[in-house]
């Protein structure tokens, strides 16, 4: 498919070709579902923490004598029953993250393009780069392209003026053509691609894939 590049002001300049294998594949929603929420397990932190009896600060002596007081046995006041004691079967830091498939993965990033395409919320311009670093000069260039949302901006290589212009703008977030993530992809409103990345996106999800098949 063919799709306009514009310019930083927002004129249209030429058109660029788009592997329908990258940009005009069938939406698959459960796929996307499934990456979504892999990467929301994989940042959570299970940080909640109990001690047990264990590990409670106190003495280990008996409270009392085993028998003659008429009161329950006590090996020692760190008992779970008593208050201030450890915690029965309580929570322990744990590692919520797990893995998924290399091939689901890349459909569902490519799920996500081929939807943006489809409901033109993907636009494609020339390469730029903020010299400055200035905010003043990043927000303006996004507001000729409506972007006055949550935005996310696919770059073609870290570039490190860009993303530090971009700082102070809550609602945008930056992605490496090579480390794009379903989240955010999916929930911005607006995608803004530069042109070398929707070129490198060509070439690292679809000549990559068909590769692949021609060696099975």
């Amino acid at each position: 498919m063919n799709r306009t590049v514009y310019s930083v002001d927002g004129k249209e300049l030429r058109s660029i070709e788009l592997d329908d294998a990258v940009f005009g594949l069938p939406v698959n929603e459960d796929v996307i579902w499934y990456a979504i929420n892999n990467e929301l397990a994989n940042k959570r932190l299970g940080t909640a923490s109990t001690k047990d009896r264990g590990e409670i600060h106190g003495s280990n002596a008996k409270p009392y004598k085993q028998k003659g007081t008429g009161r329950a046995r006590r090996g020692d006041k760190k008992s779970p029953v008593l208050s201030g004691g450890g915690t029965m079967f309580g929570p322990k830091p744990r590692d919520f993250s797990y893995s998924m498939p290399k091939k689901a993965k890349r459909l569902a990033l490519k799920s996500i393009l081929s939807l943006k395409v489809q409901s033109d919320t993907l636009k494609i311009i020339e390469d730029f780069s903020i010299e400055s670093g200035k905010t003043k000069e990043l927000a303006g260039l996004l507001q000729k392209f409506g972007a006055d949302e949550r935005t996310v901006v696919v770059l073609k290589d870290d570039d490190r003026m860009v993303k530090r212009a971009g700082a102070n703008i809550p609602w945008l977030s930056f992605l490496s053509y090579n480390r794009l993530r379903a989240h955010d992809l999916f929930y911005g409103r607006r995608v803004i691609m530069l042109e070398t990345a929707a070129k490198n996106l060509n070439a690292f999800y679809g000549v990559e894939e068909e590769a692949g098949h021609d060696n099975q």
